[in-house]
C-alpha cells in the first residue's frame, strides 16, 4: 500500500513543521492542488475531505507539512490510500502499516487518538482511585516510542501506569493487568504481521481484550477524539505517574506459569527460536525455570530486530510451515528432541518434531498442537482423581473438531461455538468459570491454560508441550505418533486454510462484494460435493437446500459456513487484522470406518485441496 519499508518511512522525512511555521504561500497552494486532484479523480471525496482537516486544523498542526509536501509532490495514490478510510479501532485495537500520517494508518496521532479514547471510557466506567493503567511494547520498530505515547496520553488523563521496560509479551501484558489489579492496559505489538506494520491492543480490567459493551464504548470514545493531551515520560516517570515494575511482574509471571507444570520428566533436547520478538522473555524462561535445562536458543532467530531478518518474507508467524525449515535442519544436526517457536509478541506457539524416533520431521499444525495439549491436560486430571463433568475447554468454530472428540471422551463440556478471537476465549472463561478451565484453543496457534491471565501465551503451551514430548520420548514415541493414536481413536482429521490478500480501498470493496455474493448466491456444490446446508453467522440463519431458512442459535459474526457431502466443511471470513479473506477447510472420516489411517489422510486431503481450488477459482470471478 504504502512505498519503502517501515524504517525508511520514519527516517525519510525530517521533524515536522507547524502550520504557523509554513510560508504564507504554501497553504494556499497546497489547498489550491488538493481541490485539483479531487476534481479530476485523482483522491476520492472522503481521502480529500480528511486530507484538508490534517491540512487546516490545529489539532493535526504538527502535520500539516509533512501533508503539503505529498500534496506539492503529487503523490495521489499514497494520500488516498493513507486518508480514504479511519484505521478502524476494532474490538481488539488498531492494526496497520505505519507512516508519518493519515488516518489510515499507524503514527502517533492514530496511536494517540486510541490511548485518548481508552482512558475517557475507563474513566466514565471508573472512579479516580481505579485509574491504573498496564503498558507493555514488543521488538517492532517504534514499539518503545509508541509505549511510551500511549503512557503519556494515560498519565495526561490522571492515571497511575505500570510500564513494562523492556521487550515483553502479550501474555505477559494481560497477566500483568490482573495482577496489578489495573483498569485496563495497552500492549504494542503487530503480532505476526510484517514488519512494516504495528498495532495497539487494549485490554479490560480482566486482562482480556475488549468484549461487548466495553468494544463500543472504546471505539465510539476513540472516534471522538480530537484532542490529545500528554505529559513527558520523563515528567511522569519522575513523579511517579509512571511505575517501572518488569522485575515484580516478570517473577510474578514465570512463577503463575511454572506453576501449571503437570509432569516430572525433562529429559528432553529443545531447540527453540523467539523469531526476533520477546519469547526470550517468557517462553525461554519459563521452560528453564521449569527445569528444562538442554534449551538451545536458535541463533539466526535470536536478536530482537523489528525486520526479523533471518525469516522466510521477513514475516515471524509460526503458522508458516517454512519459518521452521533451518531450524528443523540445525535440530537435526545437534540431535534435538523437538523444536519450539513464537511469533514477535509470543502469544503463538510453533512446533516441530520427528515423525518417528530419529526419523524425518514435520511441522504440527496449530489444530494438532491444539488436540495434543487437550488430550494431555484431561489425562492428567482424570490419573489424578481431579477431572468431574463441570470442566471444559475452549474453542473457537474455524478450530478442528477433533479437540471436541476428545473432550467428549473425557465426558466434558466443549464451549466450541465462538468467533475467531481469543478475547471470547477469555470472555467463556469468566463466564463458565476458571476453575473448570482445562484448556482454551485456536487454530492460529493459540493456546491457554490456567487462570493467571486472560490471553494466549507461548509460555505455558510450551511448557506443557514439552513435558509431553518427555514423557513420550521416555516410552520411546514422538508427538506425531501420539496424534496418530488420537485419531485412531477419534476419527480422521484434516484441516487446511487458503487466505486470498486484498489490500487497500479496492480490496476492501472486493471483500465485501465476496461476502456477499457468497452470502446471496452460496455455491450449489465445490468440487463435486453438494452443498447440504449454509450456516450464516451474520444473518443467523442455518438453510438447506429447498427447506425453510431456521435460526442459528450463535453470537452474529461476518463469517459462513458451507457443509459439503462427505464430512468436508468450509468457513469463510473475512480478517480482522489484516487485508484478506479467509477460508478454513475440514475433512472428516469416522474412526469405524478407518482401515489405513495414511490412506485416509491422503484422501482426505486430496478432497479439500480440490475444494480449495474450486473456492479459488470462484472467489476469482468476483470483481
Amino acid at each position: 500500500m504504502f512505498r519503502g519499508s517501515s524504517t525508511q518511512l520514519w527516517r525519510g522525512y525530517p521533524p515536522t513543521r507547524t502550520v504557523d511555521e509554513m510560508s504564507e504561500t504554501s497553504m494556499p497552494e497546497a489547498l489550491a492542488a488538493l481541490a485539483q486532484a479531487e476534481s479530476e479523480g485523482w483522491l476520492t471525496a472522503a481521502a480529500a475531505e480528511r486530507v484538508r482537516r490534517w491540512l487546516t486544523d490545529a489539532h493535526y498542526a504538527e502535520h500539516a507539512s509533512l501533508v503539503a509536501e505529498h500534496i506539492m509532490q503529487g503523490r495521489w495514490q499514497e494520500l488516498n490510500d493513507l486518508f480514504w478510510t479511519v484505521i478502524p479501532f476494532g474490538t481488539g485495537g488498531r492494526r496497520g502499516r505505519m507512516y508519518p500520517i493519515g488516518t489510515n494508518a499507524i503514527n502517533d496521532r492514530t496511536m494517540g487518538e486510541s490511548a485518548q479514547g481508552l482512558a475517557s471510557y475507563v474513566r466514565s466506567q471508573h472512579g479516580p482511585e481505579a485509574l491504573r493503567c498496564a503498558v507493555a511494547y514488543d521488538t517492532r520498530h517504534r514499539s518503545r516510542r509508541f509505549a511510551e505515547l500511549c503512557s503519556e496520553v494515560m498519565a495526561a488523563n490522571g492515571f497511575r501506569v505500570y510500564f513494562l521496560d523492556g521487550y515483553r509479551s502479550t501474555p505477559e501484558l494481560s497477566f500483568a493487568v490482573r495482577h496489578l489489579k489495573c483498569a485496563c492496559g495497552l500492549m504494542i505489538t503487530a503480532s505476526h504481521n510484517p514488519p512494516s506494520d504495528n498495532a495497539i491492543k487494549a485490554y479490560w480490567s480482566t486482562g482480556g481484550q475488549l468484549l461487548p459493551p466495553h468494544d463500543q464504548g472504546v471505539i465510539d470514545e476513540v472516534m471522538r477524539v480530537e484532542q490529545v493531551p500528554r505529559v513527558p515520560f520523563a515528567q511522569a516517570l519522575t513523579a511517579g505517574q509512571v511505575v517501572l515494575c518488569q522485575e515484580e511482574v516478570d517473577a510474578a509471571y514465570i512463577q503463575a506459569v511454572c506453576s501449571l507444570a503437570q509432569g516430572s520428566r525433562r529429559g528432553l533436547r529443545v531447540l527453540y527460536s523467539p523469531m526476533h520478538g520477546v519469547g526470550a522473555s517468557s517462553v525461554l524462561k519459563v521452560l528453564q525455570a521449569a527445569g528444562f535445562d538442554q534449551v538451545e536458543l536458535f541463533g539466526p532467530h535470536a536478536e530482537p530486530n523489528g525486520d526479523f531478518p533471518n525469516v522466510p518474507g521477513h514475516v515471524a508467524n509460526p503458522e508458516n510451515p517454512a519459518t521452521f525449515d533451518a531450524i528443523i535442519e540445525q535440530a537435526q544436526a545437534t540431535q534435538a528432541d523437538l523444536v519450539l517457536s513464537s511469533d514477535p509478541d509470543a502469544d503463538r506457539l510453533g512446533a516441530a518434531a520427528p515423525l518417528a524416533p530419529g526419523g524425518a520431521w514435520r511441522v504440527l499444525t496449530g489444530n494438532q498442537i491444539g488436540a495434543l495439549l487437550a488430550d494431555y491436560l484431561l489425562d492428567k486430571l482424570r490419573r489424578a482423581g481431579r477431572l468431574t463433568p463441570r470442566h471444559y475447554v475452549v474453542k473457537t468454530l474455524v478450530t478442528t473438531e477433533l479437540v471436541r472428540r476428545i473432550a467428549d471422551a473425557y465426558q466434558v463440556q466443549t464451549v466450541g461455538n465462538l468467533h475467531v478471537g481469543f478475547k471470547w476465549i477469555g470472555g467463556a472463561m469468566d463466564e463458565y468459570g476458571p476453575e473448570y478451565f482445562v484448556l482454551g484453543v485456536e487454530e492460529s496457534h493459540g493456546y491457554l491454560a490456567g487462570s493467571y491471565a486472560r490471553d494466549k501465551d507461548a509460555a505455558v503451551a510450551a511448557l506443557l508441550l514439552a513435558e509431553l514430548a518427555a514423557e513420550l520420548k521416555a516410552r520411546g514415541q514422538t508427538l506425531h505418533q501420539k496424534l496418530d493414536a488420537l485419531l485412531w481413536q477419534h476419527g480422521c482429521h484434516v484441516e487446511r486454510q487458503m487466505s486470498l490478500t486484498m489490500p487497500g480501498s479496492e480490496g476492501m470493496q472486493r471483500m465485501r462484494r465476496l461476502m456477499e455474493r457468497l452470502r446471496a448466491e452460496p455455491p450449489q456444490q465445490l468440487a463435486g460435493l453438494e452443498v447440504v446446508e449454509v450456516r450464516d453467522y451474520q444473518q443467523l440463519q442455518r438453510r438447506r437446500p429447498g427447506q425453510q431458512p431456521e435460526a442459528l442459535a450463535a453470537a452474529r459474526g461476518d463469517m459462513l459456513v458451507f457443509d459439503l457431502a462427505g464430512g468436508v466443511s468450509v468457513a469463510v471470513r473475512p480478517s480482522g487484522t489484516e487485508p484478506k479473506v479467509k477460508f478454513y477447510l475440514f475433512g472428516f472420516q469416522p474412526a469405524e470406518l478407518l482401515a489405513d489411517l495414511d490412506d485416509a489422510r491422503s484422501v482426505i486431503t486430496q478432497r479439500l485441496i480440490e475444494v480449495e481450488q474450486a473456492l479459488a477459482a470462484l472467489a476469482k470471478h468476483v470483481e
